[in-house]
């Protein structure tokens, strides 16, 4: 019979293996979906401004309130800093008090998404469906009409003024 201890050994070295397969995944963007963007790294660099890499290619997060995009009130929709594919619209934009800018709701077939452990538990991980560029992350204590909050990091996505 199994006594607690080694019970409790045996399920932290399961956590603990699942942690590091999850950690020599994590860090790096999906996979591009669409070939024009399957780019070499040095080919990012190149087209992206470091914080813009750091974020978009190596899944960091932006320092919260340093994003001009949390200001923006204009009609307009949010594109991909990478592919310049539309993401969000204006009219789903809500200030969530977070430091980030927030929106209730993608445009259809605009993201994908991912099971995220970097942080020890589980979480929506959003990135661009066309490139597979790292966003942010999806939370369930957004607004009605959806209940969802997409988390975004603003150097992730370049605002273009318009209907929205």
């Amino acid at each position: 019979m199994i006594d607690r201890r080694a019970l409790l050994a045996a399920g932290a070295a399961v956590f603990g293996g699942t942690m590091l397969l999850q950690s020599r995944t994590a860090g790096a963007a999906a996979r591009a979906t669409d070939p024009r963007f399957d780019l070499p790294p040095e080919a990012w660099r190149k087209r992206l401004s470091p914080a813009a890499y750091r974020v978009l290619r190596e899944e960091a997060t932006e320092r919260p309130f340093t994003s001009p995009l949390l200001g923006e009130k204009r009609a307009g929709t949010y594109v991909c800093a990478g592919c310049a594919l539309p993401l969000f619209s204006s009219r789903t934009k809500f200030d969530s008090g977070t430091g980030w800018p927030s929106f209730w709701a993608a445009l259809p077939n605009a993201i994908g998404t991912a099971t995220d452990y970097k942080i020890g538990y589980p979480r929506t991980e959003e990135h661009c469906r066309r490139c597979g560029g790292h966003l942010g992350h999806i939370f369930d204590d957004g607004p009605r009409p959806t209940g969802k909050r997409h988390c975004i990091n603003g150097v992730a996505l370049r605002f273009v003024a318009g209907k929205g």
